[in-house]
């Protein structure tokens, strides 16, 4: 950030006038009447292209940041998958477990840009409907 002046908030001194020109703020001399027709001006403050700029970056995070995030939603589809693949060995899947892993997949979702990882959800997505339809399957006719 570069610093353009170097008084500011904290400038030590007497407060000064500021001679009235096109912006900035003024107040009517003492001696000028004191009528509703006269109004103080108000210019545009300066540094809130900058500040909305700050702003927006802080939005979007850093690059570690969002790989972070990323890396621990995808442990949770993983550990999920995990429950998933014992469960089918012991042949005891149940549907939350299968909920679990659609809620999953569909948080990872909204946070992805890539069209290979959206094809590997898609996948997982297919797949867990699959088995939620096998589950249902053997319990009416069970």
């Amino acid at each position: 950030m570069k610093v353009s002046s170097t008084s500011g908030v904290g400038a030590s001194g007497a407060p000064r006038a500021k001679a009235s020109g096109g912006s900035g703020f003024s107040l009517p001399s003492v001696g000028a009447a004191s009528g509703g027709g006269s109004v103080a001006q108000a210019g545009a403050v300066g540094g809130v292209g900058s500040l909305d700029a700050l702003l927006a970056l802080q939005a979007v995070g850093d690059p570690l940041e969002r790989r972070r995030r990323a890396v621990r939603r995808a442990d949770k589809i993983l550990d999920v998958l995990g429950e998933v693949k014992v469960a089918l060995l012991d042949g005891d899947l149940s549907p939350a477990t299968l909920e679990r892993l659609s809620r999953a997949v569909r948080e990872q979702r909204e946070a992805t840009e890539d069209p290979g990882l959206e094809d590997i959800l898609n996948e997982i997505e297919t797949r867990a409907a699959v088995e939620m339809a096998k589950l249902e399957q053997s319990r009416r006719a069970g």
